[in-house]
C-alpha cells in the first residue's frame, strides 16, 4: 500500500469567526481531498492575526503532508496571510514581476498600492494561477495558499492538484440500521475490534416518520476488508430485535 497522504486546513479571517461570512470552503476541500486519496485530519480557523496564523501554520505543516489555507490574500490592510506565511518560513516577500505586469495591463493607472498587495509573493513560492485568475495563490513547501472566495478557491484546487502526491483512496459503504444508535453501539464496537483495518461510524437521524434511526458507515482503503466488515454489520442488523 502506498504512503498515506494527510492534510490540514487553515481558514483565516475575522469575518468567519464573527459569523458575518459563512464558510463554504471546508466541505468542498474535504470532499475534494477524499476523492484524490488525501486524508483531511484537522481544520483550524484563526483571526487575521499574524501570531495566530504563524502558530497554527507551523503546527499544521509539521504534522501533515499538506496544509491548505483559505482567506487573507486580498488587497486590504487586514489581508496578511502572504506576509504571515513568509515569516513562518523565514523568507522575504516581494512583488512578483509577472503578477505586477498583469495587474498593470488590467488596471492601468488604477493599479494602485492596494491592488498590488495581491502581487506580493513569498520568495521561492510557486504561483497558483491561470488565465482566469487575476490574483494568484501560491505553494511554498507543503503549504498551499488560496483565496477565500469559493469560486476562485475551487479553481485553484483544480490547478494545484496535479502537483500533489496522493494516496490510496478511502472507500466507504453505508447501510440504514432501522435501529437507534444506542441499540447497536455494543455490537458495532465488537465488529470494529474484529476489523481494525476499517473505520466504522454510526450517524443518528430522524427518519421520515420522525423516529430515531441510524446510518452505519464503514470505511477502508481495502475493498475486501470493507466488504467483510460490512457483511458483519448487515448480519448483526438483520438479527437485531429492538422495539421501534
Amino acid at each position: 500500500m502506498s504512503e498515506i497522504v494527510t492534510a490540514g486546513i487553515l481558514v483565516i479571517g475575522d469575518e468567519i469567526l464573527s459569523g458575518r461570512t459563512k464558510d463554504k470552503n471546508i466541505g468542498f476541500i474535504a470532499e475534494y481531498l477524499t476523492n484524490i486519496g488525501i486524508d483531511l485530519k484537522e481544520v483550524r480557523v484563526v483571526a487575521d492575526d499574524e501570531g495566530a496564523i504563524i502558530e497554527a501554520l507551523d503546527a499544521l505543516r509539521n504534522r501533515y503532508t499538506y496544509v491548505f489555507t483559505t482567506g487573507g490574500i486580498g488587497p486590504t490592510h487586514d489581508d496578511i496571510t502572504a506576509d504571515s506565511v513568509a515569516k513562518a518560513f523565514r523568507v522575504g516577500i516581494h512583488h512578483h514581476p509577472d503578477v505586477v505586469a498583469r495587474f498593470r495591463e488590467r488596471f492601468g493607472a488604477d493599479a494602485n498600492e492596494a491592488r498590488l498587495r495581491m502581487a506580493r509573493i513569498p520568495d521561492g513560492a510557486e504561483l497558483i494561477e491561470s488565465a482566469t485568475i487575476l490574483a494568484p495563490g501560491f505553494k511554498i513547501d507543503n503549504v498551499i495558499v488560496m483565496a477565500g472566495v469559493p469560486s476562485i478557491m475551487q479553481a485553484m484546487m483544480d490547478i494545484i492538484t496535479p502537483r500533489l502526491k496522493s494516496g490510496v483512496r478511502m472507500l466507504s459503504d453505508s447501510v440504514r440500521a432501522n435501529a437507534r444508535e444506542g441499540d447497536i453501539g455494543g455490537p458495532l464496537r465488537a465488529i470494529q475490534e474484529a476489523h481494525p483495518d476499517t473505520s466504522i461510524g454510526s450517524y443518528p437521524f430522524l427518519d421520515e416518520n420522525g423516529k430515531p434511526n441510524t446510518n452505519v458507515v464503514v470505511r477502508s482503503r481495502d475493498e475486501a476488508r470493507l466488504q467483510a466488515a460490512m457483511d458483519e454489520v448487515k448480519a448483526m442488523l438483520a438479527g437485531l430485535n429492538v422495539a421501534r
